[in-house]
């Protein structure tokens, strides 16, 4: 009889208590060029994502496939040192807490991404006015596969296909 128990807490992933100091962070210093084509990758450009990960940057390949709702390549970054790339994947998903980390550990890019995916004006705003186009492409391809999902979810004709 207990399945709806209301004291449950959810589990935090991007709290200040647990942080991530079991996995140290990765520096995610990307070219313009390199966001460009994580932007297509994120489009489904199979291509492109080879071409990440010939390059060394198959964090960015984990991090499409994480937006598409993969929990292996969600795990993935957070074990390898990605958890900022997670927190914004979480944010764009309305995860506060996601979002506030972010914040308080200095990704205010990737907050502003996270937050003009979820339809924030005041972060497509501050996008523009940091002139960050790039950053702009990629939150604009994110946003769609996000819109996709969610318009999958809300069929009854497209349950369980995800």
């Amino acid at each position: 009889m207990g399945w709806f128990k209301k004291n449950k807490k959810p589990k935090e992933k991007f709290s200040k208590a647990k942080n991530t100091s079991k996995v140290p962070l990765r520096p995610i210093q990307y070219s313009n060029m390199v966001i460009l084509a994580w932007a297509k990758a994120v489009d489904g450009n199979i291509e492109i994502q080879k071409w990440l990960v010939e390059n060394d940057y198959e964090e960015l390949v984990h991090a499409s496939y994480a937006i598409r709702l993969k929990e292996d390549s969600r795990t993935w970054l957070m074990d390898n040192g990605y958890a900022h790339l997670m927190a914004m994947i979480d944010g764009c998903e309305g995860n506060a807490k996601a979002q506030k980390w972010l914040l308080d550990y200095g990704f205010k890019n990737l907050y502003h991404v996270a937050r003009a995916i979820d339809y924030e004006h005041d972060s497509w705003k501050w996008l523009a006015i940091k002139k960050l186009p790039q950053l702009a492409v990629l939150a604009k391809s994110i946003q769609r596969v996000k819109d996709k999902i969610e318009e999958t979810h809300n069929d009854i004709h497209s349950m369980n296909k995800d």
